[in-house]
């Protein structure tokens, strides 16, 4: 099949995708167009905050591609950027993440560096990025601790997360030490039902996945500076886009600082990744804002007002990352 047609696939799902999700808004539409409104000039801001945060993800990215110093085949920084929004968005709108955005991204970047270096990239990148997740949630703690008072309740709650947050970072620094597309075939072969199909594909292409792996390890093994800069960046944008939140309370209410932004982000987008297996993280982001901003004392309907700003600039996003997916291909 060629790359033109599953382009036209990926688009045709992304836009059947959305347009359910706005059938099924929680919201009357002359209600979220007030609150749309009541945003006023914040509402482009916040549209154009996000610009900022994919370049820094574009940039963690372009930094892994170029870690062993060899070229990309022509790969213009442009390009990566909008093969790193419509990944993005196409994460955004499937179910469990990381099946829409992740094989696109390989699709895209192939005929520059060649599948197996496409491939690494790319599941670096996610790594990286789902690593630099649980390094903000850790920060959050500490700073949760120096903020706010602690009562037992909620020392078992960060209790958790340091917790949940050490276990998988072990797994995925494990990951950069040996590599992870051979543990990823490992595992898909316990499962019953895709068994047989991943043996079948681990036998087929056994040389392929121990390059595969060997590129991934080589980054934290031989090209450290590379590794730590990516992490810092994909850490940086997370930072980032916790403006958005800043943007959005500025709206409605005075007297909320930045860092206590930074918390809301984390401890909502912790929940919001419990429910991963939900288009959008539907409702989990939601009820994440609400508990979030009440846990700092605020109204819950402060984060109702947050989680749906910050979901009408992810449809935006999407939009837009679906509109790239057809624009400045290579064939």
């Amino acid at each position: 099949m060629s790359r033109s047609r599953v382009r036209t696939i990926f688009m045709i799902f992304g836009i059947i995708a959305v347009g359910v999700m706005l059938y099924s808004f929680d919201m009357p539409y002359d209600e979220l167009l007030e609150n749309l409104r009541r945003a006023g000039g914040y509402l482009p801001l916040i549209l154009v905050l996000w610009v900022f945060v994919y370049l820094i993800n574009t940039i963690s990215w372009w930094v892994i591609l170029h870690s062993d110093g060899s070229k990309c085949g022509g790969l213009k920084f442009w390009k990566l950027y909008k093969y790193s929004v419509t990944g993005f968005s196409l994460n955004s709108i499937t179910p469990v993440g990381l099946m829409g955005g992740e094989p696109y991204r390989i699709m895209e970047l192939t005929p520059y560096v060649g599948v197996e270096r496409a491939t690494s990239s790319v599941i670096l990148y996610v790594m990286m990025h789902i690593f630099s997740h649980f390094c903000f949630w850790m920060v959050s703690v500490v700073l949760f601790c120096v903020l706010h008072p602690v009562t037992p309740a909620i020392a078992v709650v960060l209790g958790f997360v340091v917790v949940f947050c050490i276990l998988l970072g072990q797994l995925f620094v494990k990951g950069y030490r040996h590599g992870m597309a051979g543990a990823v075939m490992r595992f898909g072969c316990k499962i019953p039902l895709l068994k047989h199909s991943v043996v079948r594909f681990t036998e087929r292409h056994q040389q392929q996945l121990a390059d595969i792996d060997q590129q991934i390890a080589l980054l934290h093994k031989q090209e450290k500076k590379s590794f730590y800069a990516s992490l810092a960046l994909e850490f940086l944008a997370r930072v980032v886009s916790c403006g958005e939140v800043w943007l959005i309370l500025n709206v409605i209410t005075d007297g909320v600082g930045f860092l206590d932004c930074i918390l809301i982000v984390a401890f909502s987008s912790l929940l919001a990744n419990l429910l991963f297996f939900m288009p959008m993280q539907v409702g989990g982001r939601e009820g994440g804002f609400a508990l979030a901003v009440g846990g700092l004392s605020l109204s819950g309907a402060y984060g109702v007002y947050v989680a749906l700003l910050t979901r009408v600039r992810e449809l935006f996003w999407v939009a837009i990352g679906l509109l790239f997916m057809k624009i400045g291909n290579k064939n």
